[in-house]
């Protein structure tokens, strides 16, 4: 299940309508008037931003609740079509849900206060980019049918910034293993016609090898969202994390953001099974040979520590054929992933085409 939460609103200082973030000005402008107000962060004493990272231990054992809520009032409801958990502000409560356009929208009730994000990476690709690139992305399926192509779809176009954890983790690793080293001998042999003869054969030498690795994760990624398809997301990952700006509400004006429905625990558990597996890589990478086995890695984990983000992304939903397609868009690069319907007559051509090209070849081989 999803939940999202539409943020505070803020006023026009001209004419005092609502102004919403634009990704193409980088700065909130009325919806009305079209006044720009670039937004101000706020800073540390010294001047310079900061994104704080906090102690992964520490956090497991309690989240405090100063760092729970959005403080805004809000209302939930639950979508009956696709069962995700939406968290809007009053005035929003009739309009559909973000992940599947259903209006079967009921009153839900809240289980507990989300941990605040604390950065955010603003929206850097506007919408009038992404539907360009969707329409372009459409063309090059080359088994998508034609009317796909025409329509595009880019009307049901929605901005939505998802929750991702990130985790560091500084890592000091013993290794040992086997490594092999390929020689060739001369084998004699007897052939079928009685006749002794020689041929080479590569065997393998084996010799004990041990290393030590000291290895630092920067910023890996979990994503916390299950309103969006995990496929797609990973697709369109990454996302730059360097350009991380510290959470302010005005970035977030407009737009529509889902709460982590991945909590703290199943996340830093996933991180962990991911940074092991590529901690089992870079020590392979180490050992010395032509090939390997039996690989042995002691690991000394410190300084885990994690972040709560909000990351932006531009998701299309659409029906074709009585059927459900998505497409993810990456809102600060463009990266684009999705899936979409295929032509039947398409796919019969193509096959037609390969069956006669194949035909096309025995029939010549014969010939010469």
């Amino acid at each position: 299940m999803a939940e999202v939460i539409a943020q505070n609103k803020f006023p026009c200082p001209t004419c005092g309508a609502e102004a919403t973030w634009n990704p193409a000005k980088q700065a909130l402008v009325c919806n009305y008037c079209g006044t720009v107000s670039p937004a101000k962060l706020e800073t540390q004493a010294s001047g310079a931003t900061v994104i704080q990272e906090h102690d992964l231990v520490g956090a497991l054992r309690s989240i405090p609740d100063s760092q729970r809520g959005w403080s805004t009032e809000r209302i939930q409801v639950l979508c009956q079509s696709c069962q995700a958990i939406s968290v809007f502000e009053p005035t929003r409560v009739g309009q559909r849900c973000d992940f599947c356009g259903s209006a079967s929208l009921v009153r839900s009730t809240d289980v507990k206060e989300p941990f605040r994000p604390e950065s955010v990476l603003p929206f850097k690709v506007s919408d009038t980019q992404v539907r360009d690139s969707i329409r372009q992305w459409y063309g090059q399926r080359w088994f998508a049918p034609n009317a796909l192509g025409t329509r595009a779809m880019t009307d049901q176009l929605h901005g939505i910034y998802i929750p991702y954890w990130t985790f560091d983790a500084q890592v000091r690793a013993d290794w040992t293993a086997e490594s092999g080293y390929y020689y060739t001998v001369m084998e004699t042999f007897t052939d079928a016609q009685g006749n002794r003869q020689t041929r080479p054969v590569q065997k393998i030498r084996w010799e004990p090898s041990a290393g030590h690795l000291d290895h630092f994760f920067d910023d890996e990624l979990v994503c916390a969202s299950k309103g969006v398809d995990p496929k797609l997301i990973h697709e369109v990952e990454p996302f730059p994390t360097k350009e991380l700006t510290p959470y302010q509400p005005n970035y977030l004006a407009g737009w529509v953001v889902e709460r982590y429905q991945i909590d703290l625990v199943a996340a830093a558990q996933h991180s962990r099974e991911v940074m092991t597996a590529k901690l089992q890589q870079l020590c392979a990478s180490q050992v010395p040979g032509d090939t390997q086995r039996n690989l042995q890695v002691s690991a000394d984990w410190s300084g885990q520590t994690f972040k709560h983000i909000l990351v932006p992304v531009w998701l299309l939903t659409y029906q074709f054929g009585g059927r459900t397609f998505h497409v993810l868009v990456n809102g600060t690069n463009g990266a684009i992933a999705g899936n979409y319907p295929k032509s039947a007559l398409k796919i019969f051509l193509a096959i037609v085409g390969v069956l006669f090209f194949v035909l096309l070849v025995v029939l010549l081989g014969r010939n010469l």
